[in-house]
């Protein structure tokens, strides 16, 4: 699968090319916002690495402008943890989010998230059902979750998570109350069967808890998470 990081940072472009090189992925570089959208259009690329901040034309005019053609998964890389920033971002397309320093592991293991997303969606593929006709809900208490449409409200406010975050969230509340530990949500939810990259878990947990409301996922010390049956 090919991957187009857009990234101004020579030394961070070619750390994570590299990495992503060893994962057997085809990648290919752009420096700045104009010469990234190009790229994507001529590669049309699996997904796309985009940093925020860039030269010529900004990571949000980038994401909307190669979202406009076709629907590219984004990961976006930011140097700060600016909330509204990143609100947007998911608004214009991004998928994910990561902040400046990140574990090069933890965007691999991001990357592989949103691909299996990407192509378990392709798989099922159903036809669009009218608004509220086979529509799936998840309800705990004032959360609710719209598997079709993947969205979350909280007390009916919308709130944005990145795909990842979701498909975290929707695990856990398919069985509110049951323990997951790490190793089992590493497996559901990113695919991985080798037990690593337990960490990935927490920071994700953190970011849903800092959205949704940090009473509603239980820690479970040594264990893992179980979302709360009653919040609170």
């Amino acid at each position: 699968m090919s991957i187009v990081i857009i990234e101004d940072e020579a030394d961070i472009a070619a750390s994570v090319a590299a990495r992503l090189r060893n994962e057997g992925f085809e990648v290919a570089i752009a420096a700045d916002g104009p010469s990234g959208v190009e790229l994507v259009e001529s590669m049309r690329p699996d997904l796309v690495v985009l940093d925020l901040m860039l030269p010529g034309m900004d990571g949000l005019e980038v994401c909307r402008r190669i979202q406009a053609d076709r629907a590219v998964p984004v990961v976006m890389l930011t140097a700060r943890d600016d909330e509204t920033d990143m609100l947007i971002g998911l608004g214009v397309g991004a998928d994910d989010y990561l902040t400046k320093p990140f574990s090069p592991r933890e965007l691999v293991a991001r990357i592989r998230a949103i691909l299996r997303r990407v192509e378990r969606e392709r798989a099922v593929a159903p036809a669009a059902s009218p608004v509220g006709e086979g529509q799936r809900l998840l309800s705990i208490g004032d959360l609710e979750l719209d598997l079709d449409r993947r969205r979350v409200r909280v007390a009916a406010e919308e709130v944005h998570l990145t795909a990842t975050e979701f498909d975290l969230l929707a695990f856990l509340a398919a069985r509110p109350g049951v323990v997951c530990t790490r190793e089992q949500l590493l497996v559901e939810v990113w695919g991985y069967a080798d037990g690593t990259g337990p960490r990935t878990v927490d920071s994700h947990v953190r970011d849903v808890r800092r959205k949704i409301g940090g009473e509603r996922i239980r820690t479970v010390h040594g264990v893992g998470y179980a979302l709360a049956e009653q919040p609170g």
